[in-house]
């Protein structure tokens, strides 16, 4: 008779337990080897080499794309719109029609002014031509009076003297020379009058010469129903439509003048001492991101704003790409400092970097050893090291936690930063 089997559950619950101390024991010895490896050897960090390299220190910051001057064009004249054949954006010549305003009324009033000139020029050829000579011939013929008044005067003066005449005829014979007498003096005048320099000729002349002031006028209020470009430029605002009634002085479009291009920028006050005319800068537009386009500071306002905390300066574009707009916002690289081979660490091997006490974690003798050190420049993801560290020696990455001075380490990686 066979004796009777174990059930198979327990074989496998038997099997389970030693499959689990197994892999304990494995697991314990793989922390003891784990322990005496970090003890021996070192904890693993990630450590970067001290090099020698080119720095760069930039001040980054946003702007807009503008021109020196902006022209607003308006109206001098309230009148209506009767044609606008230009659009927004496009580019226009000096000269150029940008507003066509209803100029009926002012062609009467210039068409009237030259009816006055006409005619002012007609009274002038009067006195001229027939008045002066009129007087002229009238003061003559006054003259010859006067000459015969006198001499009949004269007769009767002996006449009477030999008593061959009465008192009342030599008295009417006085009386019409003093007649003849007054008259001649009044074609004088009037001779003087008609005369080049005289009063008649002087008033003639001077209708004539407010009749053309008129014109002008006239013509000078024609001239302004038609708007015209003042430069070279880009339209780049327009407020107004065919049909509109327009007043004096109002905005109607905004012309940006072809010229030099340049980027305004706020830039924050704490980077003032290292802003200098003549800095160089690399530009980008945010709608052209992968496009650069080269820069130069020329100008650092002088005054802060104190609401923002920033100072304002502008960039010269001495050659802008076609692609540009007015107002475009634009991200800058300022480059306000350069250092050839100076000695460098990568940024995030400085601890305390912004603080007056910066150190980094540098190995010495498979052990972490905390340097102080002194800042330079700083550049993107590099920053100089004036004092404290030489080439060719190796810091501990921010990027490794945990590490005490005098711990033992073991460096796993040893890349050299490109500044």
């Amino acid at each position: 008779m066979a004796e009777p089997s174990l059930p198979r559950s327990r074989d496998d619950d038997i099997r389970r337990r030693w499959l689990v101390r197994a892999a304990l024991g494995i697991a314990a010895l793989a922390a003891v080897g784990y322990f005496f490896q970090d003890a021996l050897l070192g904890k693993p960090v990630d450590v970067d080499e001290v090099v020698r390299g080119d720095l760069v220190q930039t001040v980054v910051a946003s702007g807009r794309v503008t021109t020196p001057q902006r022209v607003e064009i308006g109206a001098t004249q309230t009148e209506r719109v009767a044609r606008i054949p230009v659009r927004e954006g496009q580019a226009v010549r000096r000269g150029d029609l940008l507003v066509e305003l209803d100029d009926r009324d002012e062609r009467a009033a210039v068409a009237q002014a030259q009816a006055a000139i006409d005619q002012a020029e007609a009274k002038l050829r009067q006195v001229r031509e027939l008045g002066f000579p009129a007087a002229k011939q009238a003061q003559a013929q006054a003259d010859a009076n006067v000459k015969l008044a006198r001499a009949q005067y004269q007769r009767n003066v002996d006449l009477k003297a030999k008593g061959f005449i009465s008192q009342s005829a030599l008295d009417d014979s006085r009386r019409n020379l003093d007649v003849a007498e007054s008259q001649a003096s009044a074609a004088q005048l009037q001779v003087q009058s008609n005369a080049p320099a005289g009063g008649d000729y002087q008033m003639a002349q001077t209708a004539l010469a407010q009749a053309r002031a008129t014109l002008l006028a006239a013509q000078a209020r024609l001239e302004q129903m038609v708007i015209r470009a003042p430069a070279d430029g880009v339209l780049i605002g327009r407020s107004v439509e065919p049909g509109d009634v327009v007043q004096a002085g109002r905005k109607l479009m905004v012309l940006a003048p072809a010229g030099e291009t340049q980027v305004v920028v706020q830039i924050d006050e704490k980077n003032l001492a290292q802003l200098k005319s003549g800095q160089a800068a690399l530009a980008s537009a945010d709608a052209y991101p992968k496009e650069r386009f080269a820069a130069e500071l020329f100008y650092i306002n002088p005054g802060i704003d104190a609401l923002r905390g920033s100072v304002e300066i502008k960039l010269r574009v001495a050659d802008p790409p076609a692609y540009l707009r007015q107002d475009m916002t634009v991200s800058i690289d300022l480059e306000v400092a350069r250092r050839d081979k100076a000695i460098v660490v990568p940024t995030e091997a400085v601890f305390d970097a912004g603080s007056e006490r910066p150190w980094v974690m540098a190995v010495e003798a498979s052990r972490a050893v905390r340097k102080p050190v002194k800042l330079g420049l700083k550049g993107e993801g590099h920053v100089e090291v004036a004092e404290g560290l030489a080439p060719g020696e190796v810091v501990i990455s921010s990027a490794t936690p945990g590490i005490r001075p005098g711990q033992r380490v073991r460096a796993v990686s040893a890349a050299k930063p490109g500044a």
